[in-house]
């Protein structure tokens, strides 16, 4: 008796001792919650027609996204439609987003903006939200013929299907709906559309439901505003906000997206020049500015960050110091015009964060073609000025541009000459053209080929002759006590 009145009190103690020891848990629980960051949402408008400028604005966005860790994209959508190619292009870089999804029609998403819209894990209506009406037209708003038209709806609900899967509901046969006039939209015993004309919905009709257990045909909800939205999902203040803003700069870039192979061209030929002309002037400012633009409209085309700008400026250090602090040394140059060429394919290619790099055709073949068309561009360019204006003010600031009196140029010597040439070492001669580091110097009324062993030197500098080589002199600057 006793010993089962002392078991009960035990348990009962025992059961005491657990009750304290939960409450005591409950706060500490609610303190590692109370600590955790809110959830980070970026806001990505989505506004008038969908072409190349929109699709380098969501790219961007979805990648800044990653980099930023946020829980959720909103494609804050007002748009008519657009051009297909941007949009299965935009289709794409959302399914590469790793987290959620979601579209807030405010207040309407047609034609290419459904399309969008079907590849997004939820879709949020405005009260005044439309969507709907996504049959192809061409560019110009004409209507396609019967046989181009039935292939392209096929295509494109074989696309809807793929990219809808596993979002729930009835996604896949509405937009289908949307898509194809032939479609007949029924659900239970409910004809919602028939035969010969296209589905456009109302948030209300929308987010009725249909089905057991219930299902909104296509609304995950309806809010006023975004605010609403997020509110609604996250509570008030339970999150944080990030929105993608546009700019007019930012349009004026992804306008000379489209010059890149020009601009490459003009800066690669500038830099050349630069290297040719002594100390730094007009044309290494115009090649830095040609690049920076191509980079900079790479980065809001949303193909690459910072890092190939600051390889590519390691490159041309590297480039620099071969020219003139270590001429002869090749390998500097050599990597230096590696990094810098591989920066700019880098800069071009639609690398995602946080993902494999695979290579492909489809990821470096446009950044190759457009890199050779500058390359072809530049050397073009070359060939035309040398050919056109080979005595105009271009060629007149080249190193090799800048003679001062003197006799006719002696490029090397014959190999009988050689002992009177080496008698030269230990002279002074004048430089004839600026050694950058290569150039010519003047000894006794002749000029021969010379190359600085360190440095630069300007038209009409006094020289050291050190030692004979095969292609010429190499000579050092005068040190005077």
């Amino acid at each position: 008796m006793i010993l089962s009145r002392l078991k009960s009190r035990a348990l009962a103690l025992l059961a005491v001792l657990m009750t304290a020891g939960v409450a005591a848990a409950a706060p500490v629980a609610g303190d590692a919650s109370a600590s955790a960051p809110p959830p980070r949402v970026v806001v990505i408008p989505v506004r008038d027609q969908i072409d190349s400028p929109m699709l380098f604005i969501i790219r961007r966005g979805l990648k800044q996204a990653i980099e930023d860790k946020a829980e959720l994209v909103v494609l804050d959508m007002k748009t008519p439609g657009g051009a297909l190619d941007s949009t299965f292009e935009i289709m794409e870089a959302i399914g590469k987003f790793p987290g959620k999804t979601l579209t807030f029609v405010n207040d309407e998403a047609i034609s290419a903006g459904a399309f969008i819209s079907a590849t997004t894990d939820e879709i949020w209506f405005s009260p005044e939200g439309v969507i709907g009406a996504a049959a192809p037209v061409m560019s110009t708003g004409q209507e396609i013929d019967a046989t181009m038209r039935q292939k392209i709806v096929s295509y494109l609900k074989a696309r809807v299907r793929a990219t809808s899967e596993g979002k729930g509901g009835y996604r896949g046969k509405v937009i289908s709906a949307m898509i194809d006039a032939d479609y007949e939209l029924k659900i239970e015993d409910k004809v919602l559309k028939g035969k010969g004309e296209l589905l456009s919905l109302t948030a209300k009709e929308a987010a009725e439901t249909y089905g057991e257990p219930p299902q909104p045909l296509l609304a995950a909800g309806i809010a006023k505003d975004l605010p609403e939205l997020l509110r609604q999902k996250f509570g008030e203040g339970g999150h944080s906000v990030t929105t993608l803003e546009i700019t007019w700069s930012e349009k004026f870039a992804v306008f000379l997206r489209s010059l890149v192979p020009v601009l490459l061209g003009l800066g690669l030929l500038a830099l050349y020049v630069e290297f040719k002309t002594p100390g730094f002037g007009v044309f290494g400012a115009v090649g830095i500015a040609c690049l920076a633009v191509v980079f900079l409209s790479n980065y809001v085309a949303g193909l690459s960050g910072q890092e190939p700008m600051l390889v590519f400026g390691l490159g041309l250090t590297l480039v620099f110091a071969e020219i003139f602090f270590m001429p002869g040394a090749v390998i500097f140059a050599v990597t230096g015009l590696a990094l810098m060429l591989g920066s700019l394919v880098w800069s071009m290619a639609d690398i995602w964060p946080d993902q494999p790099v695979r290579v492909s055709d489809d990821l470096f073949l446009g950044p190759l073609t457009d890199l050779g068309l500058g390359l072809a561009i530049a050397v073009g360019l070359a060939f035309l000025f040398a050919r056109l204006i080979p005595k105009g003010w271009f060629f007149s600031r080249l190193a090799v541009a800048g003679p001062v009196t003197g006799s006719a140029q002696i490029a090397g010597a014959d190999p009988t000459t050689w002992p009177e040439i080496d008698a030269f070492v230990g002279r002074v001669a004048v430089t004839a053209t600026g050694l950058f580091p290569s150039g010519q110097v003047e000894i006794d009324g002749r000029r021969f080929e010379a190359r600085l062993a360190f440095g630069v030197a300007e038209p009409g500098a006094r020289v050291v002759v050190r030692r004979r080589t095969d292609f010429g002199l190499l000579v050092e600057k005068e040190t005077r006590p």
